[in-house]
């Protein structure tokens, strides 16, 4: 009895036994409260451990958790304290999610989560916490749970619980090893990720000049004075080409990153006196549903056509104005704000019309200033981009080989 994918060459056989024949004992402080020791929460000291916190994987340090101070700790844990790498699960709301603990720092085990003591003869605690998160065991556990929309996991139900594991010790480190290398990579892309969208967001609200100024508070190397300022529709035009055949049809339902995306592989049936009606729409220029506004303009990077509902909008002089920069000003948070100020309410949401949004002025610099600044935004979208193809691939083989390495 063996997995698909296995670590040991020699192929040894895995061992069905009760999960907690592998557990020595199980910390369950289950129903305890400050009140009920006569105590209360703190604003610091010992981080409350409870399903609030515990992550599928990791402990979550951001979350509005609770701390206890060190009386409470003391009448709270007693001499029962949580190690690095101890397992932790939770019981209910959510129940199923597993992490270690991360490190040598002192922990409170508070509501709807335990504590796993194993027996380090028989089990990992490394393998443990991969082997509680492999979709078979949490299938298990799932079926072993009551409750309604809140399923609960009772130490009833774990005892009724059977779980297969390699004989070989070293093989169960193999396997929890690799699981934490890749939740390490996942933790470091995912930091990173936040890092690149938390720097676009300020470069964003700093890179552009605030309203009434001509100069932002930040500027690239080699750039000075004034921006200019110039009404939208001095800048803007309002264009409707009707429909060529053998194009490709965009829609706003596609929009990923404000960037439309080709629907032709969608199976979706359009007559041909609608598509006669579509419009047109080349790539630089935005599109944007004025009639029920909906928060942004999309920049189109294809060609194709649209629904008749959508404005598009190009550039009057193309030769002075860059599509990259523009799409920065105009799905910034603070343009945003701008635009909803000239909109008015409708039953399903706001609606602006072109009028009112060719009143709007704007300030920008010369072209070559444009460049520069669409391509520092275009360099963090694609370091955003990559990150999150890397999590997306990662995520993906973490999901199969726990699928794959467990029976």
């Amino acid at each position: 009895m063996i997995p698909k994918i296995i670590f040991n060459r020699e192929k040894k056989d895995w061992v069905k036994r009760p999960l907690l024949s592998n557990i020595e004992k199980i910390i369950d402080y289950r129903g305890r409260t400050p009140k009920k020791l006569g105590l209360s929460w703190s604003d610091t000291g010992y981080l409350a451990l409870s399903a609030l916190n515990v992550k599928n994987g990791y402990i979550d340090f951001n979350v509005d958790a609770n701390y206890g101070n060190q009386e409470l700790y003391d009448r709270w844990m007693g001499d029962k304290h949580l190690h690095k790498g101890q397992v932790v699960f939770t019981t209910e709301a959510p129940m199923g999610n597993v992490a270690q603990i991360p490190n040598d720092d002192l922990y409170i085990l508070s509501q709807r989560t335990i504590a796993f003591e194993v027996k380090h003869d028989l089990i990992r605690e490394d393998f443990l916490a991969t082997l509680l998160r492999s979709p078979k065991i949490f299938n298990e556990l799932t079926s072993l749970s009551s409750g309604g929309t809140a399923k609960g996991v009772s130490q009833k139900s774990l005892s009724n619980l059977k779980v297969c594991v390699p004989a070989s010790l070293e093989e169960q480190s193999a396997i929890g090893s690799l699981f934490r290398t890749l939740d390490d990579l996942l933790a470091s892309y995912k930091d990173n990720l936040a890092n690149y969208q938390s720097l676009k967001v300020t470069m964003l609200s700093k890179m552009f000049p605030k309203a009434g100024q001509s100069v932002p508070e930040i500027r690239l190397e080699g750039f000075e004075g004034e921006w200019k300022i110039k009404r939208a529709d001095e800048i803007f035009k309002s264009v409707s080409e009707k429909n060529r055949a053998l194009l490709p049809v965009l829609s706003a339902s596609q929009i990923d990153g404000m960037v439309l995306r080709d629907e032709i592989g969608i199976d979706i049936k359009y007559d041909e006196a609608t598509l006669n009606n579509y419009k047109v729409v080349k790539p630089g220029q935005f599109v944007i549903h004025l009639r029920s506004f909906q928060g942004g303009f999309a920049l189109s990077k294809l060609e194709g056509i649209t629904s008749p509902a959508y404005t598009i909008i190009d550039f009057i002089d193309k030769e002075n104005h860059l599509s990259g920069f523009w799409n920065s000003i105009l799905t910034s948070k603070e343009f945003i704000k701008r635009l909803e100020t000239v909109t008015y309410g409708i039953r399903d949401g706001k609606s602006i019309s072109f009028k009112d949004f060719s009143s709007l002025k704007f300030v920008f610099p010369n072209l070559e200033e444009q460049q520069a600044i669409g391509s520092y935004f275009s360099n963090l979208d694609n370091l955003i981009a990559a990150h999150q193809e890397k999590i997306s691939q990662l995520e993906t083989l973490k999901k199969k080989l726990l699928q794959e390495m467990f029976i």
